[in-house]
C-alpha cells in the first residue's frame, strides 16, 4: 500500500528556487520529510534559512560523487527514501543546430538527462528497502513535440519519457512507480528569460514571442508552479498507487510548438 504523504521521505533535486522550491515547500507543509539539493550554494543557503525543517545540500546532479554524497545525506537525515522528484534541469542555449556549441550540448545533456539517471540509480535501492516508492521525472511540453532552436533541451525531455517508461517496466514488480510530469510554459523568471533569448535570436519584440507561446495552447495560458504541485501530490498519494509509466502533460493542451517558428514572419 502506498504511504500517505505525511509519512513519506522525499528528495527533490534542483529545488533551491523555482518549481522545485515550491514543490519541496508544499510537500513539507503537508507533513512530508523533505530533502533538497541544488548546485547554487547561495540559493541553497537562502532556502535552508527559510525552511529549517528541510534538509538542504549543495550538489550538482551531473556529478556522480555529489549525487552519491547527497543520497548518503538523505539516508542519514531522513532515515530512508520513499520518493524522488527529478526536477533539476537547465534550458540550454537558444540557437539552431549549426550554431550549437558542443560544450553547451554536453552540459544540457549532463544536467537534464545524466542527472536524472544518476539520482534514480542511487534512489532505487533506497526505495526497495522502503518496500516500494515513487520516482517523478519533470519533463516538458517539449517531451512530446519538436522544439525549434532547442535541440539539446528537446532531446533531454524526450529521453526522460523513454527512461520513465523503461524504469516503470524494470521496477514495477517491486512496487516502485515511475511517472513523468510534463509542464508547459511556467510563469516565472525562467520562461521570461527564454522568451527574451528567443526574441533576440529572431530579432522581434518579446511580446511577439510570448503571444506565440500562448497561442500554442488551446487554453492560451501559461501554468503556475502550484499546478505542478497538485499533480505531484496526486502521483505520490495512495489514490495513484496503480499509476506508473505515464507522461502527464499540464499545459493547457499544447496543440503545436511550430507557431513560435513563425513569430518573426508574423511580426
Amino acid at each position: 500500500m502506498t504511504k500517505e504523504i505525511t509519512e513519506m521521505r522525499i528528495a527533490v533535486t534542483g529545488a533551491a528556487s523555482g518549481i522545485g522550491s515550491v514543490i519541496a515547500g508544499e510537500l513539507s507543509s503537508l507533513g512530508a520529510h523533505v530533502a533538497i539539493c541544488d548546485k547554487d550554494a547561495k540559493r541553497v543557503q537562502a532556502f535552508a534559512d527559510d525552511h529549517e525543517n528541510i534538509y538542504a545540500m549543495v550538489a550538482n546532479v551531473s556529478d556522480e560523487a555529489d549525487v552519491i554524497n547527497f543520497f548518503n545525506g538523505v539516508k542519514e537525515k531522513l532515515g530512508g527514501l520513499d520518493a524522488l522528484i527529478n526536477n533539476a534541469g537547465i534550458s540550454g542555449p537558444m540557437t539552431n543546430l549549426e550554431q550549437f556549441d558542443f560544450a553547451d550540448w554536453q552540459e544540457t545533456i549532463s544536467v537534464n538527462l545524466n542527472g536524472a539517471f544518476l539520482c534514480s540509480k542511487e534512489a532505487i535501492p533506497m526505495l526497495r528497502t522502503a518496500g516500494g516508492g515513487s520516482i517523478i521525472n519533470i519533463g516538458s511540453t517539449s517531451s512530446f513535440f519538436g522544439t525549434p532552436l532547442r535541440s539539446a533541451y528537446s532531446a533531454t525531455k524526450w529521453a526522460l519519457i523513454g527512461l520513465t517508461k523503461t524504469w516503470a517496466m524494470e521496477y514495477g514488480h517491486e512496487n516502485i512507480r515511475v511517472n513523468a510530469i510534463c509542464p508547459g510554459s511556467v510563469n516565472g523568471p525562467r520562461i521570461e528569460r527564454v522568451i527574451k533569448e528567443e526574441a533576440n535570436e529572431r530579432n522581434v519584440h518579446p511580446s511577439v514571442v510570448k503571444e506565440a507561446y500562448l497561442n500554442q495552447t488551446s487554453m492560451q495560458t501559461f501554468i503556475d508552479p502550484e499546478d505542478i504541485v497538485g499533480m505531484v501530490t496526486y502521483l505520490l498519494s495512495p489514490i495513484a498507487q496503480k499509476v506508473s509509466g505515464q507522461a502527464i502533460a499540464i499545459d493547457g493542451h499544447t496543440e503545436s510548438l511550430s507557431q513560435v517558428r513563425t513569430a518573426k514572419e508574423d511580426s
